[in-house]
């Protein structure tokens, strides 16, 4: 996924509730109280959950994980299963903080190759993120009682959903400058990237070049026409 694309999604994600709690807070703040032990919601998270996690273990490229693919996305699949019959109890909590962690990863990954120190945003973020699932895991209570909190009464609400309707829209905006703006500095690059020099060097520059979001397409010659790059791995190995 381009890092242009998740910004705006990212920033959407947070922004539209967030508009949401400042036009009605009263019924916002009745929604967000029930999440925590919402079950129907939980069975959704949940199943989000496992499903991403295992879609991450089959698209493990590391050749020392092989064997143990199939085994990690049973027991995984299992404990999603148990957890939805076992662990009802701040369900909606337990799977929320499983998706946080994949969505870590997910901004960790394509923000870290963006030319652009305002990838930072994203990558911390993304850590902030880390340690928010870690610890709802560990204690899912914490998240009613943070939720109790900021909804006990409509100043503090609204103070609160401002903050994060600012927070949304400055990340969107970020998504359609700065990181739109590395991205195409990353196709011209590749696009222009001179065919000199030692080839192991340049076979690194291109591999550097090609995990900057999603130009791997541009390597093969299938962004802009530009085949006349072509596989340079292919070329001098």
């Amino acid at each position: 996924m381009k890092q242009t694309v998740l910004a705006v999604l990212l920033g959407l994600g947070v922004s539209l509730p967030a508009l949401y709690g400042l036009l009605k807070p009263r019924e916002f703040a009745a929604g967000v109280r029930k999440f925590p032990r919402s079950v129907p919601i939980g069975y959704l998270l949940m199943a989000l959950g496992a499903g991403w996690f295992i879609y991450y273990v089959q698209t493990e490229s590391a050749s020392d994980f092989e064997p143990y693919k199939n085994t990690l996305s049973v027991m995984f699949g299992a404990i999603g299963l148990g957890a939805c019959v076992f662990l009802k109890d701040f369900l909606a909590v337990r799977g929320l903080a499983v998706v946080m962690l994949l969505l870590a990863k997910l901004m960790r990954d394509t923000a870290c190759w963006v030319e652009t120190e305002w990838r930072l945003v994203i990558i911390v973020w993304a850590y902030v993120l880390v340690v928010a699932g870690m610890w709802f895991t560990v204690s899912p209570w914490r998240l009613r009682d943070l939720i109790n909190w900021a909804t006990a009464n409509e100043r503090r609400l609204k103070v609160g959903c401002a903050i994060r309707l600012a927070f949304g829209l400055f990340v969107i905006v970020l998504g359609l400058t700065a990181y739109r703006q590395a991205e195409a500095r990353a196709l011209d690059q590749l696009e222009t990237w001179p065919m000199s020099g030692r080839p192991l060097q340049r076979i690194e520059e291109a591999q550097k070049l090609v995990k900057t979001s999603d130009v791997r397409g541009a390597a093969c010659g299938h962004v802009r026409g530009t085949s006349k790059i072509g596989c340079a791995q292919e070329e001098f190995v």
